[in-house]
């Protein structure tokens, strides 16, 4: 039953959730974006729920990707649902499509996944794409890079996968993963032999009515043991001179993005090295907005500003291009967005990290994570974050 399916989910009592697939576009390696924007506009009267994998990127910038892709998950998704509905605690309102018998057995089927805690057991054994000798070896490989002037900061990014993986109940994993990770910008999709599992705490773009707003994460810690240790933990990544430089880096690189489709003199910064906290970690998050150009289009603002900034670094292209040479596999749609698109043009995109990918066909499960690099990294700490950042998830399947 609707085998197309998203659940985007505040973690807040509050969600849209789409099913059935009136009609959608998948971007093929042939295709270019003007099909993205001709579907975008037949469709502009319609909720449209998107998928955009890392690797749209090539159809931005001159830049190629040639790494290992085991999970092949499109380039891009744009699709049309049949039926959308918010979800406000108990308050179930359709946005789109008529109440019957069997939409309504799908959403109370859905809804009681997710408050039944009888959840299935995975045993699933994740191996690392790199060991960690080449780990430390490929960041002080980057150091130099930086220290030579070629980049100031980059996102390098490892894959932990399981083969032979079998996922015989999806919604039960995700809903079982976000009882660990909580975050405000989780997302279930789910079409034909791909399952995500998305506990994303990190919006890429919101769009309302003509103000866009980013919200890069750059800078974590873990959650302290108790209260006391949790405020000195959030003191100390508050005033970590690294993880603002990273963090500042990245707010002036979105600052540059936006500008290209902003109003002039619209861009501002609402909120610098601000900590929030969540249930796993605490983030240092900037939040950056502007006012839009009469005429700019949705991919417009795509061409300005994909892929985000704390997922590439500074500058944009350049950190792109040394990403490519020194990660060891595919991104695919680990540093892409999920999100949707409302009627009136409105959107809300979310950042694709503390994710699972799955492609049942080949039984494969990937988790990908990075971090930041700079000249001021040590090359063992950020291997310790990039545990700290998916740690828990992997434990949550196994409990």
């Amino acid at each position: 039953m609707f085998e197309t399916k998203a659940y985007l989910n505040s973690n807040d009592g509050s969600g849209i959730l789409a099913f059935g697939e009136q009609s959608r576009c998948v971007l093929g390696v042939s295709d270019d974006v003007q099909k993205m924007e001709a579907f975008l506009n037949k469709n502009n009267s319609e909720y449209i729920f998107v998928c955009l994998s890392y690797d749209l990127k090539n159809r931005f910038y001159p830049l190629v990707s040639d790494k290992l892709d085991s999970v092949n998950f499109p380039e891009a998704i744009f699709w049309v649902p049949e039926y959308v509905v918010k979800i406000n605690r108990e308050e179930i309102t359709f946005l789109k499509g008529d109440r019957n018998s069997e939409n309504l057995a799908f959403l109370s089927a859905f809804l009681e996944e997710e408050t039944d805690r009888n959840f299935h057991n995975y045993q699933i054994d994740f191996q690392p794409r790199i060991d960690f000798r080449t780990y430390i070896e490929k960041v002080n490989r980057l150091k130099k890079h930086i220290q030579r002037g070629d980049i100031y900061e980059v996102n390098f990014c490892q894959e932990f996968f399981a083969e032979n993986c079998t996922i015989d109940f999806p919604m039960d994993a995700f809903f079982k993963m976000n009882e660990v990770t909580q975050a405000p910008f989780s997302a279930y999709v789910q079409f034909d032999e791909f399952s995500v599992f998305c506990g994303s705490p990190e919006r890429f773009l919101k769009k309302e009515g003509d103000r866009l707003i980013t919200q890069p994460i750059k800078g974590t810690a873990p959650r302290g043991s108790n209260e006391k240790e949790d405020e000195i933990i959030k003191e100390e990544l508050r005033n970590n001179p690294k993880e603002r430089s990273e963090n500042i880096m990245i707010v002036d690189l979105v600052r540059n993005d936006l500008s290209q489709v902003a109003a002039k003199g619209s861009v501002k910064v609402d909120e610098l090295c601000v900590i929030y906290s969540f249930e796993t970690v605490h983030q240092m998050i900037s939040t950056v907005s502007c006012e839009l150009r009469e005429d700019v289009s949705f991919i417009d603002i795509l061409k300005a500003t994909f892929p985000m900034g704390s997922m590439t670094g500074a500058p944009k292209k350049r950190a792109m291009e040394i990403i490519e040479e020194y990660e060891s596999f595919k991104r695919g749609l680990y540093s892409g967005t999920i999100g949707y698109i409302s009627p009136n043009g409105d959107f809300d995109l979310n950042v694709v990290i503390r994710t699972l990918l799955y492609n049942a066909d080949k039984k494969y499960l990937s988790c990908s994570v990075g971090s930041a690099i700079t000249f001021e990294s040590v090359p063992e700490m950020e291997f310790e974050e990039c545990k700290t950042k998916i740690e828990k998830i992997f434990k949550a399947l196994h409990a």
